[in-house]
């Protein structure tokens, strides 16, 4: 297998089908700062994504691809808005197709990838399964969150307000007719 060292950045593009019928692979690492859909969806620039890609036929001479992505960043607590780190991993294997009918008919197993010119750009790619991988709510250990208690006023405390406050009906109550007789 042909691959390239984990300390250069991944390839943008590549002939897929062709790595393929090659078995070949690559390997890089990208920053969150080059995906901008994945980055939006993180608290900062900072973090290291791994991508591991092996291309492949299988028995049914189906073009494979096997992306191994392995990430840690920055995103934003839940309960307490802060940043906090996150490691964001996935192993998943994709069917290359042209059209919608033969992703239809992949097998379950399988997710398709739809490429349908010669080149693949295989930063898409890596940010789609980044992004699909993200959970969709992340906390701080409870020890470790910064939450502070929301201090809410005493219930009883507003009771008092309530008496002095006047009640913005009273007026209608004027206008209604008296019980004095006008005959």
């Amino acid at each position: 297998m042909i691959r390239a060292m984990l300390t250069d950045p991944l390839p943008t593009a590549l002939d897929v089908r062709k790595a393929a019928v090659r078995g070949a692979g690559v390997s890089g690492i990208l920053q969150p700062g080059e995906m901008p859909r994945f980055r939006a969806m993180l608290a900062s620039d900072e973090g290291h994504i791994e991508a591991d890609l092996s291309f492949f036929r299988d028995e049914e001479s189906r073009y494979l691809i096997r992306v191994d992505v392995s990430a840690d960043v920055e995103v934003i607590c839940q309960r307490c808005l802060q940043p906090m780190r996150e490691h964001v991993g996935s192993d998943n294997t994709l069917a290359v197709v042209w059209t919608d009918e033969q992703a239809a008919a992949l097998p379950r197993r399988l997710d398709p990838l739809i490429v349908p010119e010669q080149i693949c750009n295989l930063h898409e790619l890596v940010e789609e399964e980044l992004m699909l991988s993200l959970r969709m709510f992340s906390y701080h250990d409870h020890e470790d969150c910064k939450n502070a208690a929301a201090v809410f006023p005493d219930p009883a405390a507003g009771e008092n307000s309530k008496e002095a406050r006047s009640n913005p009906f009273e007026v209608l109550a004027q206008l209604k007719p008296g019980d004095t007789d006008q005959e």
